[in-house]
């Protein structure tokens, strides 16, 4: 039997980027629950600005404003100064075809995936110098196509090497790096489908456990990923869909 306690994130130290909301908080919040000392990233000017929004819960937390779109910010927005754990939730998608053109492709691109580079080397020297973890969050669209949003589906893809690369170059120096894909979880990015009918009604019929994602159902595989039950694991991201890419 596993004590509970190998769950325990007391005495951690960590920042969610992307954590104001969706599947960032769900984590955020998870974390905070096993006993860690939390930070997030968001994008707007205080946590305040986020009390009306849905799915979104700052109690607890730290916050900070940093536009992970904007080099500048990654570098100078507040974190702890020792960090354990770091998960990279940022995310960006458009659509009605806006991924087609090129401004739009390249945002899309810099959230997704330049800026997921960006801070995992702005923090690789405290999460080495603690033997931390890194969490990359991806999505089931870098295995297939994601007809209308070419840039979702490149970024998505792209994570899934730099996470695997990072795991071999970096496990080296006792730092894991691994990766989160989740299927059609319900938050704010998935609106665009989850608020028709006919859409979800459709996407559920693609779902072998027949229902949405929840936040939680990725932050737990988050918590184990960080915990010494994964301390083996490095370089692999795990499809969390309820069966939608089977």
């Amino acid at each position: 039997m596993i004590d509970a306690s190998v769950l325990s994130l007391s005495g951690k130290s960590a920042l969610v980027v992307g954590g104001s909301s969706g599947i960032g908080n769900g984590v955020a919040q998870l974390f905070r629950q096993q006993g860690a000392d939390v930070h997030v990233w968001g994008t707007r000017a205080s946590a305040a600005d986020y009390d009306e929004q849905k799915g979104s819960d700052l109690t607890g937390l730290g916050y900070s404003r940093a536009d992970v779109s904007v080099p500048a910010d990654i570098d100078q927005a507040d974190a702890p100064a020792e960090l354990d754990v770091l998960v990279l939730a940022q995310g960006a998608v458009q659509y009605k075809r806006r991924e087609f053109e090129m401004d739009t492709f390249r945002h899309v691109i810099d959230v997704n995936l330049t800026s997921v580079m960006h801070c995992c080397t702005r923090f690789h020297d405290t999460l080495k110098a603690r033997q931390g973890t890194i969490i990359v969050i991806s999505s089931i669209g870098a295995y297939k196509a994601v007809i209308g949003n070419p840039a979702y589906a490149a970024s998505k893809a792209g994570v899934v090497g730099l996470t695997r690369t990072l795991g071999d170059a970096w496990g080296r120096e006792g730092l894991r790096v691994n990766g989160i894909a989740p299927g059609m979880i319900a938050t704010k990015m998935t609106t665009a489908t989850t608020e028709h009918p006919d859409r979800l009604k459709a996407a559920l019929d693609t779902i072998s456990l027949g229902r949405l994602g929840l936040p939680e159902d990725v932050a737990n595989m988050a918590l184990f990923l960080v915990s010494p039950l994964a301390s083996y694991i490095t370089g692999q991201t795990f499809i969390v869909d309820g069966g939608r890419s089977l």
